[in-house]
């Protein structure tokens, strides 16, 4: 539809109350002179004079009425249901009091036998009249209110050139405010084009005239009959990750950007605006609840602490130090070696804790004199060790990086934690530590050995946390992913059935500083993570989020396992099993704790052996000391594969040998 831009700008402006209410008198006064004619005519008492004297009067009582209820006010384009019972209070209080009025009148003035009549006297009012023209004042203003919300939206809600077609998934409460949210907002520039539900009960209903498809039904077909979708906005009150995994499954096989509402309940009625429209994350597809912790047990055994958080400026760390920092903690020291990072943290946390409160510190865990120096200094009551490598392939190829970060500096921490007696040390641990297969993983499983060891002699509780994946830290397939994307694909992927637990940060670091409260030293904790998830299905759905096609518009490539690399984790070792804890998703595993002094004497050779290594370091020879420690390390896929005993490759080299 064609329409002047200078209409456009004078539609979408405010127009003042007076002019509203000025139309609305006039209204009035138009429809009492048509009741008056469509009424007397039949009864043969035409009189002008009187007509247009009584249309005065009664319009006077309307405008009175309409300064009490207001109607007037309203956005017109924006009418709603409340706007049209203002419009009936008024002129109910209308007819009230010309009806009274009236009545009063002819009690009080109307002398029956008096030969004049005053029939056509202006307070003389036909009571069938008053309610017609009550009746079409209702009927005219609701219209031309309706009516023009339906003119605007036709200009700029339903022009094609001017809006973005949606799917909306949701019939109930949520789906109805939604829709009247896209239908009302001039700025969104949405139209519905469909509805689908999932619930069988609102199949076939329809909302505003537009009828409430199954899921079925969300194919290419239904597509070609609405002319074409670009988004599919998910609208429900409850927003299960399953069933959100149920419907971004079905969405993924169409061109659609998936995005959805939050819950009503984190908005007041009413509240929610287009801009809390937001792009469906792929940690709402996770296939479990969030995990939200809100103990006060935790914020209590953080008030009043001096806090260490090593590797601060990190993924996990610096997400913990932000959740800590929340706290009434006495003091928070984060420690990295990464300067731009700290730096970071360090400006994000200012309008939370003061200079007194916050001290980041430059520094390397494995520098056990620098180390020594903070400690005595600072004398903390609780560590949050999460300074490590993590990288499987990267630690792979640099084995003795991999043991002076993750064993050297967790036993330097470890250490200066029972020197100046630390009440808690908790090591962040990782999944890749259990039955592991490279280096990274055995690194941690010895640095897991090394803090029980000292458990046992120390008036420090050491405690260790093992969980799997984290959703968006650095290096992890979620950023890769979104950066192949970016670039136009394909999606690498080591293996069609890899499987990987995933955890988003917060929860983990939550999980974290639950683990640290209930911990008396000694417990590995381990995580309820829910079901692994394939990598190949977590690719599908990020294409599908980004309203792209597998393979159309990006196709995904196996390019092999990586050195070191499983195909399947596992948060258990061979024979490990789990004691419950008061939390459902934390439990304690029982692991091996089997020649434990000896494998303490066996680390610390480890430990000195690293430190006096030569610049070319003998990597085969490192990894073999690392094995010996830790039996159950096998390696795969990689170059330290020969070294294992029960290898077709180091029975040869056996026999060579011999």
């Amino acid at each position: 539809m064609f329409i002047s831009p200078i209409l456009k700008s004078k539609l979408l402006m405010h127009g003042p109350r007076w002019l509203v209410l000025l139309i609305d008198f006039f209204v009035v006064w138009c429809c009492f002179c048509l009741s008056y004619l469509l009424i007397m005519r039949v009864l043969g008492e035409i009189n002008v004079s009187t007509m247009l004297r009584q249309g005065g009067l009664v319009s006077l009582v309307y405008a009175f009425s309409f300064l009490v209820y207001k109607p007037f006010k309203g956005i017109i384009r924006r009418t709603s249901l409340n706007d049209l019972f203002l419009i009936g209070n008024s002129i109910l209080l209308s007819l009230l009091i010309l009806f009274v009025s009236a009545y009063s009148v002819d009690l009080l003035f109307f002398d029956h036998a008096a030969p004049f009549s005053i029939k056509h006297n202006i307070f003389h009012f036909s009571h069938t009249q008053l309610f017609v023209h009550g009746m079409m004042v209702g009927i005219a203003m609701s219209g031309l209110r309706l009516l023009y919300r339906e003119l605007f939206h036709q200009l700029f809600w339903y022009n094609k050139d001017n809006a973005i077609a949606v799917i909306l998934f949701g019939a109930g409460n949520m789906g109805h405010n939604t829709y009247n949210l896209l239908h009302l907002g001039s700025r969104n520039r949405y139209r519905v084009v469909a509805i689908v539900d999932d619930n069988p009960n609102r199949i076939g209903k329809h909302i505003n005239g537009v009828i409430v498809r199954p899921l079925s039904q969300l194919n290419w077909a239904l597509l070609e009959q609405v002319g074409g979708a670009q988004e599919l906005i998910i609208a429900i009150d409850d927003v299960d990750p399953e069933r959100l995994s149920r419907i971004s499954s079905v969405a993924e096989k169409l061109p659609l950007k998936i995005k959805v509402i939050p819950p009503s309940s984190k908005y007041i009625e009413g509240a929610v605006a287009a801009q809390h429209i937001r792009t469906l994350k792929i940690e709402d597809l996770l296939g479990r609840k969030t995990i939200n912790i809100e103990n006060p047990i935790v914020s209590e055994a953080l008030r009043d602490k001096t806090i260490l958080v090593t590797g601060g400026a990190g993924s996990i760390g610096s997400e913990l130090v932000r959740q800590i920092a929340r706290s009434n903690c006495k003091k928070l020291i984060i420690v990295d070696q990464a300067e731009s990072a700290l730096y970071d943290i360090q400006q994000e946390l200012k309008c939370i804790l003061d200079s007194k409160r916050m001290n980041p510190v430059v520094g390397d865990v494995r520098d056990t004199i620098f180390m020594d120096a903070l400690f005595e200094r600072e004398r903390p009551d609780l560590i949050f060790h999460a300074a490590a490598y993590k990288h499987v392939p990267l630690m792979e190829d640099n084995p003795y990086e991999a043991v002076w970060t993750n064993v050297v500096g967790t036993s330097v921490i470890a250490r200066l934690a029972d020197k100046y007696m630390v009440e808690k040390f908790v090591m962040i641990s990782t999944d890749k530590a259990v039955n592991p297969t490279n280096v990274m993983g055995a690194t941690k499983r010895i640095a897991e050995i090394f803090v029980a060891a000292l458990n046992r002699a120390s008036k420090t509780s050491f405690i260790v946390t093992r969980f799997g994946n984290v959703l968006g830290s650095n290096g992890s397939v979620i950023p890769l992913f979104e950066k192949q994307i970016k670039e136009g694909g394909p999606l690498t992927i080591t293996h069609p059935e890899i499987t990987r637990y995933f955890m988003t940060i917060p929860e983990a670091c939550q999980l974290v500083q639950e683990a640290a409260v209930m911990g008396k030293g000694g417990e590995v904790f381990v995580f309820d993570m829910g079901r692994p998830v394939r990598i190949m299905e977590l690719a599908k759905k990020m294409i599908a989020l980004k309203g792209l096609q597998y393979p159309v518009d990006i196709d995904i490539k196996i390019v092999g396992l990586r050195p070191g690399e499983k195909v399947y984790e596992e948060l258990l070792a061979n024979g490990e099993n789990t004691i419950k804890t008061y939390h459902e998703k934390i439990m304690i595993a029982k692991v091996n704790t089997d020649d434990l002094a000896q494998r303490y004497i066996q680390i610390n050779d480890l430990c000195q052996y690293t430190q006096s290594m030569r610049v070319n370091y003998c990597n085969h020879e490192l990894v073999s000391k690392m094995k010996e420690i830790v039996p159950e390390f096998k390696s795969q896929n990689s170059a330290f594969a020969v070294l294992d005993t029960d290898t077709p490759d180091y029975l040869a080299n056996t026999e060579r040998s011999a």
